[in-house]
């Protein structure tokens, strides 16, 4: 199950460029397209005519056409002509709240009259000059809340990411967990240590000697739905780890937001923020191709787990203090389950 009053990002911008897109957000099928004056809109995939998929039809000054009949669509959902027929009495089907912002496209798949563009998530990186991204986009067959237990425990690195990020200090540093309101921070550093293959290329790439020991650290920052934003880096050794001058490290801002498709599957939109050489696209490129071979491994990690967890459901799965990053997101994510689940009349009575 996943929260449906909140906002998830769908798409990026170049997804919906000329052609309408088809995608599958918490069980709901949308089509994306970007209506007048460039305007984003977001529908139920259905066409009120025969149902077909209107994400196969074309967009025309504006307007979604259905690819079978050529039913015209508004933004709002009404039907709004069709060549030689009369069309004005057709009900009109589910229009999304939908914002486009910080470079993705977000959709509230929830109840449209909570959906307050407010709580779309500040993302200073994506806003700022001095700040540049590359990213990606995995289809994942897993259940979300396993992506974020990935990504709120990072011991995983050393094993499933031993030629890039991975190295046995990991597993040796501790973790420290706490949470400030809805959001939930796992922090690890390890001191004086050799930068893996990955962070080594970064410190080249930032000017700096990549064969001194380090100061690593990871911040993990779960925000609800299914958000993680994680504060990663190194710097030369004694000159103040995370707190080092910009010339004395190499940091960034590893970007997650999990989307559900269904309850075993997701749409995962990856990549990296970083605040130095921010003109330098092949190096945005090179770190995009790097990150992008590291969530591979991790994809084929979560799909047999999740094959395991669907063929064995009834075994119980153990917990270490290295979980709790995970086991406080997932408290969080019921809780906003349970807040949308209707109250029944005993309930109403109780309150």
């Amino acid at each position: 199950m996943y929260p449906k009053n909140a906002w998830y990002v769908a798409c990026t911008p170049d997804e919906i460029d000329g052609k309408p897109l088809g995608r599958m957000v918490c069980g709901e099928s949308m089509v994306f397209y970007r209506a007048g004056e460039g305007q984003v809109a977001a529908l139920e995939d259905f066409c009120p005519h025969r149902g077909a998929a209107l994400s196969l039809g074309r967009v025309c000054e504006g307007k979604l056409v259905c690819g079978y009949h050529g039913l015209v669509m508004g933004c709002d959902g009404r039907t709004e002509s069709m060549p030689g027929q009369r069309v004005g009495a057709f009900p009109a089907i589910r229009a999304y709240p939908v914002v486009e912002r910080h470079g993705f496209i977000w959709v509230w798949p929830g109840q449209t009259e909570q959906a307050d563009p407010a709580l779309i998530p500040q993302l200073e990186w994506a806003d700022s000059p001095d700040w540049t991204y590359g990213g990606g986009l995995y289809h994942v067959a897993c259940d979300y809340r396993l992506m974020i237990d990935n990504l709120m425990d990072l011991t995983h690195e050393t094993y499933v990411h031993a030629s890039s990020i991975g190295q046995k200090e990991i597993d040796e540093a501790p973790v420290s967990t706490r949470s400030v309101g809805d959001e939930v921070i796992t922090s690890r550093s390890m001191n004086g240590v050799i930068a893996p293959p990955f962070w080594a290329d970064n410190l080249r790439a930032n000017g700096l000697p990549a064969d001194q020991p380090v100061d690593r650290w990871q911040i993990c920052h779960f925000s609800p739905p299914s958000h993680v934003m994680i504060e990663v880096g190194v710097a030369l050794a004694g000159r103040g780890g995370y707190e080092a001058a910009p010339e004395h490290k190499a940091a960034s801002i590893v970007v997650d937001f999990i989307t559900p498709e269904t309850e075993t599957s997701i749409w995962y939109f990856w990549g990296m923020a970083r605040n130095f050489r921010v003109g330098d696209s092949a190096l945005t490129e090179q770190i995009r191709q790097g990150q992008g071979k590291v969530f591979a491994e991790d994809t084929a990690v979560l799909e047999a787990q999740q094959r395991n967890l669907t063929l064995y459901r009834n075994r119980k799965l153990l917990k270490l203090n290295i979980d709790a990053g995970g086991v406080q997101a997932r408290r969080i994510i019921d809780r906003l389950l349970a807040q949308e689940q209707p109250s029944g009349p005993a309930q109403a009575l109780a309150a």
